[in-house]
């Protein structure tokens, strides 16, 4: 086999190699976008939880930092 021959042989398996690489990144980003948008939806929903919480306690009967009767 000739030199030439060989150089080709490589260049054509990392061109193989360089597709399944394209092809794994662009799943992986993906997977990563899909998990940013759940982490952002998430995230907003801890807020809004946090803000419903803050916001019974202020409402709340009694005061929140009185003893329970029973101390």
């Amino acid at each position: 086999m000739t030199d030439v021959a060989r150089l080709g042989e490589r260049i054509d398996a990392l061109e193989v190699r360089l597709t399944y690489q394209d092809e794994t990144i662009e799943t992986l980003n993906q997977t990563i976008t899909a998990q940013w948008k759940q982490i952002d939806a998430l995230t907003r929903q801890v807020a809004e939880l946090r803000e419903r919480l803050q916001d019974a306690e202020r409402h709340a009967p009694g005061a929140a930092s009185e003893r329970p009767p029973h101390y």
